[in-house]
């Protein structure tokens, strides 16, 4: 048995590979179903996809526009990296030829439909600035920014099991010249053991360094100086150069962020909405195979 779509004979046996495949994603929503209710609603599913996919290919095939070889060949060559012809090959249509041409058709059916499917959504009505301004309103807290600082340090590095001492000397010594007046970026390239740059490590949030680091920078004051800490790596000295509080990115920050996103949702209806109505026009019926 198999479906008879608009003509078209597609076998069971595609049905049950779509629904195969469908399994792991569904598995843990219908655990909770009986199982020979969640074998039909999944076969059933199954069936939709494959007749929907059928019914894109058909109106994608009619399309007088043909596709352009070389984009063909591309994705064949892809598909079929190029190996040495082997001595001795008997004459004849070979295996490979045969698994290119239907590559190649399949390549093309492909082609043809992803060709639809994007004509379809551009078709699509573009977001207006309204419904941009109104979707920034309802899901502020998806622009929510963290607490920001931006901070850099003289780090003297300490191997496990390794003494504090060598490390806590020289960061001592670090400590000094700045108690002295030497700028803070010329005593990090100095002493640090990640020197460069003055020590900086620009602007970060909160969470994204060690916690022993965090608990003492995001406790400081911008230009103020820490004395020397420890921290899982090693001993530290710290500066704050500026703080930001937590806040919210501004609308025309995310403005083409959230326009991207709407005009998705318009595309996935469009073409929602079109396979709807290719569906409702179709001639589907169960038959026995030919």
């Amino acid at each position: 048995m198999g479906l008879q779509i608009n003509g078209e004979y597609v076998d069971d046996s595609i049905i049950r590979q779509e629904a195969a495949n469908m399994r792991p994603r569904y598995e843990e929503m219908m655990q909770d179903m009986d199982p020979i209710a969640r074998e039909m609603q999944l076969r059933d599913w199954a069936k939709e996809n494959v007749i929907e996919r059928v019914l894109l290919r058909q109106v994608a095939a009619a399309e007088p526009e043909p596709v352009p070889a070389e984009e063909i060949e591309e994705r064949l060559s892809a598909m079929f990296p190029p190996v040495e012809e082997a001595e001795g090959c008997e004459a004849g249509v070979s295996r490979d030829a045969v698994d290119k041409a239907a590559a190649r058709a399949d390549i093309e059916a492909q082609i043809r439909v992803e060709r639809l499917i994007r004509k379809v959504g551009d078709n699509a009505s573009k977001p207006k600035n309204k419904d941009i301004a109104d979707f920034y309103k309802k899901n502020r807290d998806e622009f929510k920014t963290p607490p920001m600082i931006h901070a850099s340090h003289i780090v003297k590095n300490v191997e496990e099991g390794a003494e504090d001492a060598p490390a806590l000397e020289a960061i001592r010594a670090a400590e000094a010249e700045l108690k002295n007046g030497a700028p803070f970026a010329e005593v990090a390239d100095k002493y640090s053991d990640c020197a460069g740059q003055g020590g900086s490590l620009g602007w970060f949030p909160m969470g994204e360094m060690v916690e022993e680091f965090e608990e003492i920078v995001f406790q400081m004051k911008p230009g103020q100086v820490s004395e020397p800490f420890r921290s899982v790596f090693g001993w530290h000295i710290a500066i704050v150069h500026e703080k930001k509080p937590e806040g919210w990115r501004p609308l025309d920050d995310v403005k083409e962020q959230i326009e991207a996103a709407l005009s998705r949702e318009k595309q996935e209806k469009a073409l929602e909405d079109y396979v709807d109505g290719l569906r409702a026009k179709a001639e589907v019926k169960t038959v026995k195979k030919p």
